[in-house]
């Protein structure tokens, strides 16, 4: 792992990250018998030392300059970490110490190991380098070792049964993924009980699919997605073990002789390409329940191991995928009160109306991870001839309550803003929090409330008020960019009552107006100003462009990364003067 030069020495930073962690590198870091890696602020590896290096696999080199996250950290599956759910990332960014026990982390030549971790805040001197991450606990892989220390462990006692199920309520029961809930009962069993766990789920359509085949190989869990994919149908009258699960029929044993006979099925003919491909000698299939209906079911399978399963040991896979049945019931049932508020959300996002010589556009993106539907929305309607409404608002919450809250406020302000068409904006949302805190089921919102009106002088003038919110962006053709804050009130449900404010502003020619949530601004590692303040710069960098990729840029620019919320926009664009018509 010797490379030449000062930008591949092992514990030497590349040229532009000398400044900042050189004294560290020639002390602290090698001076640490533990694997020790120096990052910056963002979370960009400054330094390692030789003992990070000779773990992880790495030269100096290609490491330096990465992020940390993103280039070592994995879940055990060896997937990359989410950002938002990595605590060591959090640390870091958030500047405090924090450690945790066996996470995993990816060498240089694919494979997985797994360590302890530190992470602390780390200055040398007057520079701030921003944390020394510290790995520790098992020895590194040897490069001419085939096989993982961690190996199956013997026949389980009943502490060790009893262990094991409670770990396993605990797992699948804190997530509403599907597919992270399999991954996570794989995990528990192979290689604790078995060499492979093979996981076929009935779709609602009451199709088969083989959604996740794990080996356990040289010491790491890999994902077989060469065996994984649809399935025959299920028969009606098989005998064969997981034609009997599918059906709901107890657990029972199986080995490569239970087929091979002639197969009775589409099922049988794989499973022999299974019991083949896998060199299973000994498996286990159980039937996953749910509450009312066959989910699927469990294939444990022994290949490495020479000991065979038993009767013995089905009571402990039907107690472990009566458990999962229960986390997959749940799992669906969130993942379909999820469509339902999707669909309800999208829906209730209306066309945009068609102005005069007004360009208009709006964008609805939802959270990164799809783990939750916010109460986001936009709007656009006519109030009289010239005088057309623009909305944005945020109901509080992440679920199918809040997409219904949203409906609710959005119709009430259509149907206050239309009867009452010459009443200023704070006159519409003082109405509406009234109807809030008394008539609709929603906890708090927050919104923007403005009307558009064409003036005899052929310009656009804006009137809105703003309840809570944050404030709209008016992004002029030469690039300037300034947020119209002067009409701030206080968010809709507080109970409190104070006069509403108005303010009113014309549109200049070409000039562009942006109104937006949270989502597209705020992060759990910035403030808010940090986020209102690289929005301003970049949309004032993108006053030329097009609307549509005016706000496609904007949202690729601006959002972050680590924000959780959905995001909705909302754009206009005035036309040229006239005389430039």
């Amino acid at each position: 792992m010797d490379d030449v030069g000062d930008s591949g020495r092992e514990g030497v930073p590349v040229a532009g990250h000398q400044s900042r962690s050189g004294a560290l590198v020639h002390g602290t870091l090698e001076n640490l018998q533990a694997a020790a890696i120096a990052v910056d602020e963002d979370g960009l590896i400054v330094a390692a030392n030789k003992a990070a290096l000779s773990l992880l696999g790495w030269a100096a080199r290609e490491i330096v300059g990465q992020d940390f996250h993103d280039l070592l950290h994995r879940d055990r599956y060896g997937h990359s970490m989410p950002r938002t759910r990595c605590r060591m990332r959090k640390a870091i960014l958030t500047g405090d110490t924090r450690h945790g026990d066996a996470e995993w982390f990816a060498r240089e030549d694919g494979t997985l190991v797994q360590m302890s971790w530190l992470v602390t805040p780390c200055k040398p001197g007057s520079d701030v380098i921003g944390a020394l991450v510290m790995l520790y606990g098992p020895k590194p892989k040897q490069e001419d070792s085939h096989h993982s220390d961690v190996g199956p462990s013997g026949p389980l006692t009943e502490l060790d049964r009893l262990a094991l199920l409670a770990e396993t309520t605990t797992q699948l029961t804190s997530t509403l993924d599907v597919d992270e809930a399999l991954h996570r009962l794989a995990a528990l069993t192979v290689p604790r009980l078995a060499d492979w766990a093979v996981f076929d789920v009935l779709t609602e359509h009451d199709e088969v699919r083989r959604v996740l085949v794990m080996e356990h190989k040289d010491g790491i869990l890999v994902e077989r997605e060469d065996l994984q994919g649809p399935m025959p149908p299920v028969p009606t009258e098989s005998p064969m073990p997981l034609s009997r699960a599918l059906r709901g029929a107890s657990s029972s044993l199986a080995g490569p002789a239970t087929y091979q006979g002639p197969p009775d099925s589409g099922i049988a003919v794989e499973q022999q390409r299974l019991f083949t491909a896998t060199g299973m000698h000994s498996a286990v299939i159980a039937p996953i329940r749910g509450l009312r209906d066959v989910l699927g079911a469990l294939t444990l399978g022994r290949a490495q191991r020479h000991d065979a399963f038993t009767a013995a040991d089905l009571p402990l896979l039907e107690d472990l995928t009566r458990r999962a049945g229960l986390a997959l019931d749940n799992a669906r049932l969130y993942q379909r009160q999820r469509k339902v508020a999707e669909t309800m959300q999208r829906h209730l996002l209306p066309q945009l109306p068609v102005l005069p010589g007004l360009e208009m556009t709006a964008r609805y993106v939802p959270a990164p991870d799809a783990s939750s539907v916010g109460g986001d929305w936009y709007d656009a309607f006519a109030l009289a001839a010239h005088t057309h409404a623009l909305v944005i608002g945020d109901v509080v919450g992440h679920d199918l309550d809040a997409a219904a809250g949203m409906a609710q406020v959005r119709n009430m302000l259509r149907a206050f803003a239309w009867s009452h068409p010459d009443a200023a904006p704070s006159a519409v949302v003082t109405r509406l929090d009234e109807a809030v805190m008394h008539i609709a089921e929603v906890p708090m919102a927050t919104m923007i409330f403005a009307m558009l009106t064409l003036g005899d002088d052929a310009l656009w003038r804006l009137s809105w008020t703003t309840a809570g919110h944050p404030p709209p962006l008016l992004i002029t053709h030469d690039g300037q960019a300034r947020y119209l804050d002067e009409a701030h009130g206080m968010l809709l449900g507080t109970g409190v009552t104070r006069p509403r404010p108005d303010a009113v502003t014309v549109l200049p020619p070409r000039a562009t107006l942006v109104l937006y949530t949270d989502g597209l601004v705020e992060s759990p590692h910035h403030s808010i100003d940090h986020g209102l303040d690289r929005l301003r710069r970049h949309a004032a960098s993108l006053a030329h462009r097009p609307l549509d990729s005016f706000c496609d840029s904007l949202l690729n620019q601006v959002r972050p990364s680590d924000n959780d919320d959905d995001v909705a926009m909302i754009a206009l664009r005035t036309p040229p003067p006239a005389q430039e018509q």
